[in-house]
């Protein structure tokens, strides 16, 4: 049996970015360029970390922001943080840093040396989209907008 080939599936990843462009804009579009926004994550019981989202740029089609997480396993784990350009022309946003890595591709060729998964860009952009939906989800800071 022959092994096909990974192709990226561009409505997919499109679709992924739009979404996490309507998430981000409800999170950070009121924000200036060096401003922090923080929203503590809690459960029923307990307060379970902190989502940290910082507008780094600022033009009048592009912002670059910086979404991470602080938690209760900080000191045994690294913390996920990611950077992400929001296109405003195109109403999309991408990950473009994800833990210090720079410029994904849209396909690799699998095994590879940095061992990413064929569709890794669609999968960290995907990654970003469920976990802004939680922090819209749980974040509890006065000015986080209530998810639909």
């Amino acid at each position: 049996m022959r092994k096909t080939a990974y192709v990226t599936d561009l409505k997919t990843l499109q679709a992924e970015c739009s979404s996490n462009y309507l998430r981000l804009c409800r999170l950070v579009m009121d924000m200036e360029p060096g401003e922090v926004k923080e929203v503590p994550l809690s459960g029923e019981h307990a307060r379970f970390g902190t989502l940290w989202f910082e507008v780094l740029e600022q033009a009048p089609y592009t912002t670059v922001a910086r979404v991470s997480q602080t938690g209760v396993l900080d000191s045994f784990v690294d913390s996920p943080r990611m950077t992400v350009h929001l296109y405003h022309d195109a109403d999309m946003a991408e990950v473009t840093d994800f833990q210090r890595q720079r410029h994904f591709q849209g396909r690799y060729r699998y095994p590879n040396p940095q061992m990413h998964q064929p569709d890794e860009k669609l999968q960290i952009n995907r990654f970003l989209g469920e976990w802004l939906q939680h922090g819209l989800a749980h974040g509890h800071a006065a000015d986080v907008p209530e998810t639909p």
